[in-house]
């Protein structure tokens, strides 16, 4: 194994990231070093580096929709092999104590610590992460497919779990998360609208070959009421305009760790019970849950794979919606 390693680094928000040389870390008890072989780009990435997520380490390495092997394992971890590909998620680390995590909602620790933001990520070729926290993959399979199902494809989930059991719902923002959701409501056979920026065309495009019954952009009104909406764009505006859309009874899940502000509006469209709930990282349930459903569905991820060296670019494309679905960067370009 290597000792050295290459790493893309944060030094302080609102600058770019840089190449770095750095020691291959070692994984400490309950550990797994995991050799990189993806890492997804997220809007997450976006957030951090823009400054808008509070008490970030610094410097750190971004990143948290990871797919690699098992090269080390550290004292006390059981059920992972040298070699075995896993996953690494958002949530990288919880008390396990607290009143939150001891009624199955680990995903609001108060202690809680995320990968690539207070826990170095996965640009980088080599990084540790907790095993209680690491997801066994395929070993099969283009590593750079799975990458998206680690964050866009699990926090799509839960927010369509916050949905219930809506038949006909609304996607605002049809970015990476998304692409995936929807490949979730068609094999469910539910109906999805599909709401984009105005004159996105393109993205339009690319919901209806998913499957939307309907796609236009976020200022249009759809054919239908809709039963529930989920809002992937951090866009605090969508919030009233979902609701002006939303049947009586229906929700509104924001599914973003960080949106704008959410201007006022009249009680009346929140009337009628309807309700609006946010979405907060994600549970290893969610995760067995999600990664055991994808390949039966399959899910086909859409990505446009970079090296490593090319991640600020591909941040930038993403800010400015350059493609469909996700970029990911990969370790061997």
């Amino acid at each position: 194994m290597k000792t050295r390693m290459r790493a893309m680094m944060l030094d302080r928000p609102g600058t770019p990231l840089r190449m770095v040389d750095l020691p291959v870390p070692r994984p400490g008890p309950g550990a797994l070093l995991i050799e990189v072989e993806a890492c997804g780009v997220c809007r997450t990435d976006l957030h951090l580096i823009d400054g808008e997520l509070p008490n970030p380490l610094l410097p750190v390495i971004p990143g948290h929709e990871i797919v690699g092997c098992v090269a080390a394992i550290g004292a006390d971890v059981h059920g992972f092999r040298s070699g075995q590909r896993v996953g690494v998620p958002w949530l990288g680390w919880t008390c396990g104590t607290c009143r939150f995590c001891s009624s199955g909602r680990e995903n609001l620790c108060d202690a809680a610590r995320f990968t690539g933001y207070q826990i170095h990520g996965g640009y980088a070729e080599y990084t540790v992460a907790d095993a209680r926290y690491c997801f066994p993959l395929p070993d099969d399979g283009d590593a750079a497919q799975l990458a998206p199902l680690l964050c866009a494809g699990l926090i799509g989930y839960r927010a369509l779990r916050m949905a219930g059991t809506s038949n006909r719902i609304g996607i605002y923002g049809f970015g990476a998360a998304a692409h995936i959701v929807a490949q979730v409501l068609k094999f469910q056979e539910r109906e999805f609208h599909a709401f984009t920026r105005p004159d996105d065309t393109a993205s339009q495009d690319f919901a209806h070959r998913l499957g939307a019954v309907w796609a236009g952009s976020t200022d249009q009104q759809p054919p239908a009421l809709l039963d529930a909406a989920l809002i992937f764009a951090p866009a605090g505006p969508l919030v009233p305009a979902a609701l002006r859309h939303l049947e009586k009874g229906g929700s509104v899940v924001c599914a973003g760790i960080h949106m704008s502000e959410i201007p006022a509006f009249p009680y009346e469209i929140l009337w009628g019970e309807r309700s609006i709930r946010s979405v907060a990282n994600l549970t290893r349930r969610d995760g067995l849950e999600f990664l055991e459903l994808a390949p039966r569905i399959p899910i086909r991820t859409e990505v446009h794979p970079m090296p490593l060296a090319q991640a600020n670019e591909a941040l930038e494309q993403l800010r400015q919606g350059k493609f469909q679905g996700a970029a990911v960067l990969t370790m061997n370009g």
